[in-house]
């Protein structure tokens, strides 16, 4: 029997407002970083915690690791190098959206085994958000399982996660402060891939839960920020339904080849070419995105076209063309990461009044198209480039973000909405990579702490101007930090108070009877699985370890089973936003509460019984 602590008012205080923040997470009474701050404010004032330990959060290894890789994910996304890793995902999985979320969680996993899994999870958002807007792909059915494999990539090498790195040091300090207990026996620590075989079978079944019950517990979120590549409403209403979406026709080997200006498109079906795909040398193809009246249509290259359906079909049938059901060679022309429509008013100050588009050679100056001019109340379809732009004309036009950013600074032109997206910086990318590499070099090569290592790459990034200062701060998504800074100091309240240590050993002692080796060994899965949701993963192993130990000599196990089990187990952390991984994931998810719960129930009790069935058949727990 371990004896347990007497029950004191601190921890039912404890106990309350734990039962208060689970309440308000599953009713969504408030917004989550909401909840952050008010356990900064309500734990200080009650006198659980001081007002130092309050806001301690804000200064925590992983509230600074947060902030940072952002700055550095935001860095190598605005230099372009998200867009080339995005190219090769999306040139390995297709349009599949099971084989898109399978290779990214794999390949997170693989990378957070190596390093923290926070820093993997935050690394890949840009390129997963560019992959899902660009193949159409609910970003929601994707970050769950890239951050649960995250999680879950931790436990691949003994660096993985930080119980994993505290785990020799806390057996070797039981095992010197019991000597005796197991007789001789010397204290045998882990190595780096002792962990190896029991991560990869947890990694393999969360992609494959995910693969099967996906579509039943993985909420498909369409965010309200989401931007359209086509015509909102307002401006349907202005231009009417000509200009509806974007379509890919391939052109026969029948055809005979043209210049676009003698096929009359645009007359004749009220159609804009906005790009076309030529076969290059080998297999690869060249782009002509923005194509002038002189280039030509010949048998093989693919077009891109903006139109409505009636018109692009009454087109294709005219034409002879193939109309493709979806965009392939096109999906990343017109991604809404990439390109947009959008309209722009001539300004009386502009230098392109009195003069036709064709005179200012405006598709090659300006790279961008024009799909429709409004003046004197009428929308004009054909001969836009031929007609003289007067004060106040709109222009319709569609092109590339960085095209639009470059116009707006000409001052010809005033945009009638915010033109989303940045400038590129692609000259930047080494100074973004070297960033990236000389934080995980001090983090991984000199053991550097985390959050020092990584605000090193950001500070990098702005010195290099790879981003601004402002930039950066902007970047930083807010609602993640606050809601980890506020659950950090509830979770010290919780091993403060001595409530932890309360009901761990409250459950042991009730289950003490029947405490076999197996059941054991289940009891400390579980009771590790629950203490981590509520306190960070690093105070549960520290609580569970010594206690674990000490329970496994009582029941005639192996303790160092019994401590890799609870290192392993501070990983299991699904249910609930409160690890740093699903904090991070779930603004740009667009995820609830309710959302965890639904996808980490299944998960936690598959994360249990997979390390349990791996530790009795393979490392022998059962005595």
């Amino acid at each position: 029997m371990i004896p347990s602590p007497d029950i004191t008012s601190d921890m039912i205080i404890v106990f309350g407002f734990l039962i208060f923040v689970i309440l308000l997470f599953v009713f969504e009474v408030v917004r989550v970083d909401m909840v952050g701050l008010l356990m900064m404010v309500l734990l200080p004032l009650s006198g659980i915690i001081e007002p130092s330990q309050a806001i301690s959060g804000l200064s925590s290894n992983a509230v600074v690791s947060i902030i940072a890789v952002i700055i550095i994910g935001d860095g190598l996304d605005k230099t372009g190098v998200m867009n080339i890793f995005a190219r090769h995902i999306i040139k390995f999985a297709g349009k599949s959206e099971v084989r898109i979320m399978a290779l990214i969680s794999g390949t997170v996993a693989f990378i957070s085994g190596f390093m923290q899994n926070i820093g993997a999870a935050a690394l890949f958002l840009p390129a997963t958000n560019r992959i899902c807007r660009q193949l159409n792909v609910p970003i929601s059915k994707i970050l769950i399982p890239m951050g649960f494999c995250a999680v879950i990539g931790g436990c691949l090498t003994l660096v993985g996660s930080s119980p994993l790195i505290l785990l020799n040091d806390l057996m070797a300090a039981w095992w010197s402060n019991n000597p005796g207990v197991l007789g001789d026996k010397p204290f045998e620590a882990f190595g780096l891939f002792s962990v190896t075989p029991i991560g990869i079978a947890l990694v393999i079944t969360a992609i494959f839960y995910f693969i099967i019950f996906g579509r039943f517990v993985l909420p498909k979120v369409i965010p309200e920020d989401k931007d359209q590549c086509f015509l909102d409403y307002d401006l349907e209403c202005t231009y009417g339904q000509e200009i509806h979406n974007a379509y890919e026709l391939n052109i026969p080997a029948t055809f005979i080849t043209k210049r676009l200006d003698e096929l009359e498109i645009r007359p004749k079906f009220h159609s804009t070419v906005i790009c076309i795909c030529k076969q290059g040398a080998g297999d690869g193809w060249y782009k002509v995105a923005v194509p002038s009246r002189s280039d030509i249509i010949e048998p093989g290259d693919i077009v891109g076209i903006i139109s409505n359906n009636e018109h692009i079909r009454h087109l294709a049938e005219t034409m002879g063309w193939e109309l493709c059901d979806e965009l392939n060679h096109m999906s990343e022309v017109l991604s809404p990461d990439n390109a947009c429509i959008t309209e722009a008013i001539v300004t009386p100050r502009s230098e392109l009044v009195g003069k036709t588009l064709h005179q200012i050679y405006f598709r090659k100056r300006y790279q961008v198209n024009p799909i429709a001019l409004f003046q004197k109340n009428k929308v004009l379809l054909e001969n836009i480039s031929a007609t003289k732009i007067q004060p106040g004309d709109a222009f319709l036009l569609f092109g590339e973000l960085e095209k639009f950013h470059l116009l707006q600074h000409k001052k010809n032109l005033a945009f009638t909405e915010h033109i989303q997206g940045e400038l590129m910086h692609p000259e930047k990318a080494g100074f973004a990579i070297g960033c990236l590499a000389l934080a995980l070099f001090l983090a991984l090569g000199l053991n550097v702490q985390l959050s020092i290592a990584l605000l090193t790459g950001a500070i990098g990034m702005i010195l290099t101007r790879v981003l601004t200062i402002d930039e950066a701060y902007q970047g930083v998504d807010w609602m993640t930090v606050f809601l980890l800074a506020g659950l950090i100091p509830l979770g010290l309240a919780f091993e403060k108070t001595g409530a932890a240590h309360y009901l761990s050993t409250a459950i042991a002692n009730l289950l003490q009877g029947a405490l076999t080796p197996l059941v054991l060994f289940l009891l400390i899965g579980c009771l590790t699985s629950f203490f981590t949701l509520m306190i960070s993963n690093v105070g549960a192993t520290v609580l569970m370890i010594p206690l674990a130990m000490n329970l496994a000599v009582q029941c005639h196990a192996d303790p160092r089973m019994a401590a890799l089990l609870v290192a392993i187990a501070a990983s299991n952390t699904f249910i609930l936003p409160t690890h740093q991984v699903n904090a991070l994931i779930m603004r740009p998810g667009g995820y609830k509460v309710m959302d965890y719960v639904r996808a980490g129930t299944g998960m936690t009790f598959l994360f249990i019984g997979v390390v349990m069935f791996i530790l009795y058949f393979f490392y022998g727990i059962s005595g």
